[in-house]
């Protein structure tokens, strides 16, 4: 059933499969790799302080890729995602480096899999998008 797609795996370390704006029906988001989320995407995808870093428009694939990793930004991007949501963008783009996307991608085929329905659980909402259920704890 492999949803997780390696150009949904932002330079961040968000998983924007994930993400409420690429679930949602209308008007969703198309992940923070695709070209035309600057056009569609929402106010917060266009105007992230990680997708339009510098180093990200010169073509860095990861921030771990980037001299200052992790930066400023990355950390307090990170430090609010951990707070929030139980996720961490650093933790993922340190095994991202070290044991490579593939595995990255099917981790989180397992994590984010609503054990309802087998869709892919939202970040955001704290539940699945499809039926409803809710994430229980195992993804801190």
């Amino acid at each position: 059933m492999n949803q997780m797609r390696e150009d949904l795996i932002a330079p961040c370390g968000m998983n924007c499969r994930c993400c409420s704006a690429f679930q949602r029906v209308k008007n969703s988001c198309l992940g923070c790799r695709n070209e035309k989320t600057i056009t569609y995407a929402t106010k917060g995808s266009r105007e992230c302080i990680i997708k339009t870093c510098p180093k990200n428009q010169e073509g860095t694939q990861f921030c771990f890729n980037c001299d200052a990793f992790p930066c400023r930004r990355l950390n307090d991007l990170n430090k609010r995602y951990q707070a929030k949501y139980h996720m961490n963008f650093i933790q993922n783009l340190i095994f991202i480096k070290e044991n490579g996307v593939a595995a990255f991608l099917e981790n989180e085929e397992e994590r984010w899999k609503c054990p309802e329905c087998g869709s892919v659980m939202c970040v955001h909402k704290h539940q699945c998008m499809r039926c409803g259920v809710m994430i229980v704890d195992q993804h801190s």
